[in-house]
């Protein structure tokens, strides 16, 4: 039998009203005599209302009983569900993380999955049942409960598809896929039927929220296609999926990540002074990106180190930052008006030629670039923060909409 995994994200389970048209859309699947399991993430605003709750009581709440309240969230989106189906005789079971089998490492807030045991999932949909299971989260080898971090729930739904060996894991949100901008930034961007699994991963990177990057990678190391749909507004889909070399050739989309802070460090020590505010923020769960370390001369020159943060995704950020003033204050300074721009898409970085241009073309709008990083399949460049849409849009029209 046909088995599918499906995961509706917080817009789409909102209110009620919308956890009963869900009802319907997951009824009409089943009576296609399809096994189903749906991954919901918590309603709406749940979780920044839980979020302003604990900021009641503490401005850094301890992690593990942050946890244990966000968890919730999803808790009340899946019994809800679950009653609305069974009114429809549709027998349905709601399962935690932790029930499902989704086992984490003990990173609390952003814990990773390490292990999927879906025995009691394939229990319930071997009786028929349709399993709606609590997304964002699961529980760690200490038996504690964790959540995944931002898109936690896409990781979920992705990992269940893995360990089912579903046929397709389908992502329901209010966009219908993935697009070329930020259709709020770029009036005319354009919606793309397909991406690879490596375009994906570095477009949720470099700051869009269509897709979690964990999830991706987990979906490539299993080759599950994922299918990017509109809840209420059927039609299009993006399919994300091992694509051939070269298919899709040029730049695919332009994102912007709005909220970044550079990192500097400078002194005789700057070294060991690295070494440790790395290994600060190691313990504050805090990813960095753009390392650049200067080699320490011999002669005892000065020597200097930077790296930025994605100041706009980190929970307690100001605390944290606060912490390293603290620790190393004469050693650092900040630059905290910045924001990225990135190009994504295959062979951008077979030659110079597409970051040459880029380059030109920000300077001529007078756009200065502080930093240029990278990879095979992206260029970012930072640029100030107050400029970055405009960025993003003069990008998108030489390199997106020129091709068409």
């Amino acid at each position: 039998m046909t088995c599918i995994v499906q995961k509706y994200g917080g817009s789409s389970v909102a209110d009620i009203d919308k956890l009963r048209q869900i009802a319907r859309l997951i009824a009409n699947v089943r009576q296609q005599r399809i096994q189903i399991a749906v991954v919901v993430s918590a309603m709406g605003k749940t979780t920044d209302n839980l979020l302003s709750m604990a900021r009641k009581f503490s401005p850094k709440p301890p992690r593990r009983e942050m946890d244990m309240l966000l968890s919730t969230g999803e808790r009340i989106t899946m019994a809800l569900l679950c009653m609305a189906l069974n009114e429809m005789d549709i027998d349905a079971v709601s399962l935690t993380g932790s029930q499902a089998g989704i086992i984490t490492n003990d990173r609390h807030n952003d814990a990773q999955v390490i292990e999927v045991r879906p025995f009691r999932v394939q229990d319930e949909l071997a009786k028929g049942k349709v399993v709606i299971i609590g997304g964002f989260q699961g529980v760690s080898y200490k038996r504690d409960i964790t959540t995944l971090g931002r898109g936690g729930s896409d990781t979920s739904a992705v990992a269940l598809a893995a360990a089912l060996d579903a046929d397709r894991c389908e992502i329901y949100s209010d966009v219908d896929g993935v697009y070329s901008a930020d259709p709020a930034v770029v009036a005319d961007a354009r919606h793309l039927p397909e991406i690879s699994y490596p375009e994906m991963q570095e477009i949720s990177t470099a700051g869009a929220k269509v897709l979690n990057a964990h999830a991706v990678q987990f979906a490539k190391e299993k080759n599950i296609a994922l299918y990017a749909r509109s809840t209420f507004h059927p039609g299009r889909e993006t399919i994300i999926r091992k694509l051939s070399p070269g298919k899709l050739l040029g730049v695919q989309a332009v994102v912007r990540e709005k909220q970044i802070e550079r990192v500097r460090m400078s002194g005789k020590d700057v070294r060991r002074h690295f070494q440790q505010a790395i290994s600060y923020l190691e313990t504050e769960q805090v990813p960095v990106k753009e390392v650049s370390v200067t080699h320490v001369a011999e002669n005892g020159g000065l020597s200097q180190a930077s790296f930025v943060v994605p100041a706009g995704q980190i929970y307690g950020w100001k605390g944290i930052k606060s912490g390293l003033e603290k620790k190393f204050g004469a050693h650092l300074s900040f630059d905290t008006d910045l924001a990225a721009v990135s190009l994504i898409g295959e062979g951008l970085n077979r030659n110079n030629q597409t970051l040459l241009n880029t380059l030109e073309l920000l300077a001529e709008n007078s756009i200065t670039t502080h930093a240029v990083t990278t990879t095979s399949f992206r260029i970012s460049l930072l640029v100030p923060r107050e400029l970055v849409d405009q960025s993003v849009r003069i990008c998108h029209e030489r390199w997106v909409m020129d091709r068409f």
